[in-house]
């Protein structure tokens, strides 16, 4: 049986709408799962006029009550209505999932700032998600064809983030570990990172690498885990894509995303773990520059909506 996959429409003045309409137009993922969009039918009627696609291959969910009007909006600016609009997509979205009523879901980008314009304060997708769901250990990992990378922090100020856990850091190794599984690798290969260059060579950069990663990478490799590491980041990004690992473990935001995004910017995925639901999302943002113009690449929505009903099949399998 397929899957059903719950999509949110994302701001309405960047491009979600047209990302979402160009990625069930494709013939290759329109058959992959049973498909709801999440939004507003006026908006995705705007955007089937600028695509030339219309709406097909899914069921919409039209979500307009109880929000303001979003007459007068234009596409790539900032407005608080869309921004509070966005959110309740992806609420309705999570509420769909948490109910059985959606295997999965697959967010288009929200914008940040016009999310706090409306008096919300939002640091992101997968935060927002896990308070949903009540839950208290989310984390980012970010899935390309050549490789997945997850990450111990990420929303953080750098300073924040070099102030390592020995038990975060193993929940993430651990998370890590799960998702690659769903993904059908039966036996990840996981690469960790150190925080110092060269992994602290042994105390003389620092003293992080021995004192919090090590004991977590043991820990991992005690449950039964194919860890590795402290390894340096600037060489072990380079061994995994060449093969030697499935997964590497980065110890904050720009550690993994810099390469990652490098390496395939438009495949890569953004996948929430810790979480109880499987929830996956395009790496790139509103796009306000070209929002409207029918200038969109929706190869990141088609990887997002492909790894959601390959992650959806794979819990399936373990049940």
């Amino acid at each position: 049986m397929l899957p059903t996959i719950v999509l949110t429409m994302g701001d309405p003045a960047g491009v979600g709408p047209e990302i979402v309409l160009k990625a069930l137009a494709d013939p290759e993922i329109a058959p992959l799962a049973n498909w709801i969009v999440a939004g507003d039918a006026r908006i995705l009627a705007m955007a089937e006029l600028q695509t030339g696609c219309p709406l097909r291959h899914a069921r919409l969910h039209d979500i307009r009550e109880g929000l303001e009007d979003l007459t007068g909006f234009d596409f790539g600016k900032l407005d608080a209505r869309c921004g509070t609009a966005g959110v309740a997509y992806v609420r309705v979205a999570t509420e769909l999932c948490l109910r059985g009523e959606a295997d999965a879901m697959v967010t288009a980008p929200l914008n940040k700032e016009a999310v706090t314009l409306s008096g919300r304060p939002f640091s992101g997708h997968t935060e927002y998600i896990a308070e949903l769901c009540g839950a208290t250990e989310s984390r980012m990992l970010l899935a390309s064809e050549r490789l997945s990378t997850v990450h111990v922090s990420t929303h953080l100020p750098l300073r924040s983030a070099c102030d390592l856990d020995q038990g975060r850091i193993l929940r993430t190794i651990e998370l890590g570990n799960e998702a690659m599984k769903l993904m059908g690798f039966a036996r990840p290969r996981i690469a960790v990172c150190g925080l110092n260059p060269h992994a602290g060579e042994h105390g003389l950069f620092g003293t992080e690498d021995q004192r919090a990663i090590l004991p977590a990478v043991q820990a991992a490799r005690a449950q039964g885990m194919d860890c590795s590491g402290p390894h340096a980041g600037d060489t072990v990004f380079l061994q995994a894509v060449r093969g030697a690992y499935d997964l590497v473990v980065a110890m904050y935001h720009d550690q993994g995303h810099i390469p990652m995004k490098l390496i395939d910017f438009e495949g890569t995925v953004n996948v929430s773990l810790g979480i109880p639901i499987i929830r996956t999302s395009v790496d790139h943002g509103t796009a306000f520059d070209i929002a409207g113009k029918n200038r969109a690449d929706a190869r990141s929505m088609k990887q997002a909506m492909r790894l959601a009903a390959r992650m959806a099949a794979g819990r399936g399998r373990g049940r």
